[in-house]
């Protein structure tokens, strides 16, 4: 088990020591995606990052349990709690049932994930099927006097909660600073408080997600639904809770507050977030028309885009940044990712070709040290990749016969790459999979091989320069001719 590992704190803004609450086991709550609409890129990352962490913790020899949920119900237009619920106005606009919304959107973020060939959590609840949990913890929060009902709606008393408990924890922002930032109630307003939420919200006649409860027919807030699926699953207090950074000052800000209203425990003991994505330096938006879905990306099929990028080409470009880092798309930085996986992936295609020698150049256990120090530095993908290049120019140095490896480092290089590549960032050659392309090149390979030896070097060098025309490069070498995609 893995007892080095560094983890940045947003609750406390510094790396700390990662002490699970119950080693070996983990729990890990990531706030899933709200599911009215399409996934978009930021989502992506999100998942994409918190997948590398949750790799790593399995592969440092922890029993993770990764809970991330589905937001089904409760997600009003505005943040204070006022506006159409998000999946009855999509399923008005689409002419559908709200919950095949649901289905819907739920369907296409699962296809996306695992084109991006994440892992799926170990447990994916959903805000609608567990209504009952959400009540009881409500019922709890008001016996102990941290909530008050108003005509049916139940909202959180945010000025009594911060006489006892430090209401801005997470975000280290000044109380009274976000009171005066905070326009003044109106006279329809119920609220006590101007940052009081809602908990439990009264039904309109015309809301169609609606469930009984002890306050008449309504439907839960945003936040309580994370707090007591958090709660089911992992208990009071757990390990790691994470998402979006842009979910810390309102979302996971209530989420505390709720958890510690309803047990008197700091729900999480780390909270980890991921920055946002740009365009071009500006904020990736919808109004702004700069931002764009995983499909599009793919196919290109976007004005921003001048062409399309493969799924794993966009999930190593995500790689190369920090998951605390902001991370920037254009068209020449995902050129350089296109290119740079395509040299990790040609280099992987040579490992298994490489023949051992009796000594050796290369000492790869420092390599596999400096990637395993980078990952314990809080999950520290770049560094790891800038080390994996190092493996790339041994496997090619090699290669190409210009030094030498024993076969007990070789075995050390492949469990390397198996390890980090494959097992840790979750990369897969894309072209692996087309094994009628192999046999093709492998027979071609054959052809021209006979064709030389019959001394037929028109159709030898033919069959080269087609090749070199389709993006194939042929290298010839004592042991024999290898391939790679150029």
């Amino acid at each position: 088990m893995n007892t080095s590992l560094q983890l940045y704190n947003t609750l406390t803004r510094k790396k700390e020591p990662f002490e699970p609450l119950h080693a070996p086991n983990v729990g890990m709550y990531v706030c899933g995606p709200t599911v009215y609409s399409d996934v978009h890129l930021g989502n992506c990352r999100t998942f994409i990052s918190f997948d590398l962490i949750f790799r790593y913790l399995k592969y440092s020899g922890f029993k993770v349990r990764y809970v991330r949920n589905i937001t089904d119900a409760g997600h009003l237009e505005g943040d204070r709690d006022e506006g159409d619920d998000k999946f009855a106005k999509r399923a008005k606009l689409e002419q559908l049932e709200p919950m095949e919304v649901v289905q819907k959107y739920t369907l296409g973020f699962h296809d996306v994930l695992r084109v991006f060939n994440t892992l799926p959590p170990s447990i994916e609840p959903t805000a609608t099927g567990h209504i009952m949990e959400q009540i009881e913890m409500i019922k709890e929060i008001i016996n102990n006097g941290y909530a008050y009902e108003v005509n049916g709606t139940i909202y959180f008393d945010v000025e009594k909660y911060s006489k006892e408990y430090n209401y801005t924890i997470l975000t280290n922002r000044n109380l009274e600073d976000m009171l005066a930032n905070t326009r003044e109630l109106g006279g329809q307003d119920d609220k006590r408080g101007r940052l009081d939420f809602a908990l439990w919200i009264m039904a309109k006649p015309e809301t169609i997600m609606r469930w009984p409860s002890p306050w008449g027919v309504g439907f839960p807030g945003w936040h309580i639904e994370c707090s007591a699926m958090s709660a089911k699953y992992l208990g009071d207090e757990f390990d790691i809770h994470g998402g979006g950074m842009d979910l810390a000052a309102t979302h996971h800000t209530n989420e505390i507050a709720q958890s510690e209203a309803y047990s008197h425990k700091q729900p999480a003991k780390y909270w980890m977030h991921t920055n946002m994505l740009t365009v071009n330096g500006s904020r990736m938006s919808k109004s702004l028309g700069n931002g764009f879905l995983p499909g599009e990306l793919f196919t290109g099929d976007h004005s921003m885009l001048k062409k399309g990028f493969s799924p794993m080409t966009v999930k190593f470009f995500m790689l190369q940044a920090h998951y605390r880092s902001t991370l920037d798309f254009s068209n020449e930085a995902l050129d350089a990712s296109e290119k740079g996986f395509r040299r990790l992936m040609n280099a992987v295609n040579l490992l298994g070709r490489l023949i051992p020698s009796d000594t050796s150049d290369f000492e790869i256990q420092s390599l596999a040290d400096n990637c395993l120090k980078a990952m314990n530095d809080d999950f520290n993908s770049p560094v790891v990749i800038a080390e994996l290049f190092e493996a790339v120019r041994i496997i090619n140095t090699v290669h190409d016969g210009k030094a030498k490896i024993s076969a007990e480092e070789l075995v050390k290089l492949k469990k390397l790459i198996n390890d980090f590549v494959f097992d840790i960032f979750g990369l897969k050659d894309e072209d692996s999979a087309n094994t009628e392309l192999n046999s093709v090149l492998d027979l071609v390979i054959d052809i021209r091989k006979s064709a030389k030896e019959n001394k037929d070097y028109a159709t030898s060098d033919k069959i080269r320069v087609g090749l070199h025309e389709m993006g194939i490069l042929l290298k010839d070498s004592k042991e024999g001719t290898t391939w790679n995609k150029i």
